[in-house]
């Protein structure tokens, strides 16, 4: 299979750009390893780049996207597959790292699947429908607490209430908590909205998202 032909060129852009121009800082990232001191849990989505949304260079940030930038809660480690956790481990434990950022975004595909009952995936064979279970209870809250809102604005609320899932779903991990308690590690919420290109952070104390 021929590899596309813009990606290669791109590869050589970089190389001509940034690599060539900064080759130290390449060189000091295989010789002292990564040592990022944020972690960012975030979508799969095309028009999400954490790297490219905070403009970060390589080194700056250990990132773990997946659909709808989830975090499962602690479970069983010897049922299942459990890519999210393991990363989520290593960046904590192994790492070190001081944030952990969970960053969801406005118009996210896989929180428009849950109001979705047409979609084009079988609900009983799909990946992403079970994998979207983790988000039923913020669906719930959000429908219970919204009955006559639009179909748009239950999405962008859902959207934003199950980076309030995942944060507690982090708390169930012994070492996240663990972290959270003595004061080593930060979790935060934050929300890109991709229409605006405005970037919302979410304040416990005032229980709600607002603009950073």
């Amino acid at each position: 299979m021929t590899a596309p032909t813009d990606l290669i060129a791109g590869f050589h852009r970089f190389r001509e750009q940034h690599f060539a121009d900064d080759d130290a800082l390449y060189r000091q990232l295989v010789q002292d390893g990564q040592t990022p001191k944020i972690l960012v849990v975030a979508c799969c989505d095309s028009r999400v780049d954490p790297a490219l949304v905070l403009d970060c260079a390589p080194g700056d940030l250990f990132v773990i996207r997946n659909v709808a930038n989830l975090v499962p809660p602690a479970e069983n480690r010897d049922s299942g597959r459990h890519g999210t956790s393991a990363a989520l481990e290593y960046g904590v434990r192994v790492l070190g790292v001081g944030h952990i950022i969970v960053l969801g975004h406005a118009h996210c595909g896989g929180i428009r699947s849950l109001f979705n009952a047409n979609g084009a995936t079988d609900a009983q064979a799909s990946y992403i429908n079970s994998w979207m279970r983790l988000a039923k209870e913020a669906q719930h809250k959000v429908q219970s607490e919204m009955p006559h809102a639009s179909p748009e604005e239950h999405e962008r609320a859902c959207e934003q209430q199950a980076i309030l899932c995942s944060l507690e779903n982090l708390m169930t991990f012994d070492w996240v908590r663990e972290g959270v308690e003595s004061g080593t590690l930060k979790l935060h919420g934050w929300y890109f909205d991709i229409e605006h290109g405005q970037l919302l952070s979410y304040d416990a104390t005032a229980r709600r998202f607002a603009e950073v």
